[in-house]
């Protein structure tokens, strides 16, 4: 695999929203665009459309179009996205459970250079 391709994937699937959407898609299954901007506190429609594109141009989540008026468009993950879910779970349980560690470092820090 090149290195371009590696930074792009790692870049955009590592962003709050790709993740956020990832987890989303992980937990409830199936969601539309609303249902994806109700549960991502914070998201344009215009910055959820642009992660889902990504997501999708990368594999990680399945779109299906059923041509309806109004338009009725559904997302899940696919198996690859699956796998993206499984691989950043230890990484989330490990920021959760040093949380408080976190914290405290950045208080030092604040308070020494401040």
């Amino acid at each position: 695999m090149d290195d371009t391709l590696k930074r792009e994937i790692l870049s955009h699937a590592g962003n709050r929203w790709s993740l956020g959407v990832v987890h989303a898609l992980g937990v409830a299954g199936t969601l539309r665009h609303a249902e994806l901007a109700r549960r991502l506190d914070g998201v344009t429609q215009r910055m959820l459309t642009r992660t889902l594109r990504q997501l999708e141009r990368d594999g990680l989540i399945a779109r299906q179009d059923y041509g309806e008026v109004p338009p009725r468009v559904d997302y899940r993950l696919t198996a690859l996205g699956q796998g993206l879910l499984v691989g950043m779970l230890p990484l989330w349980r490990w920021v959760i459970d040093n949380a408080a560690d976190f914290r405290d470092a950045r208080q030092r820090y604040d308070e020494k250079t401040s």
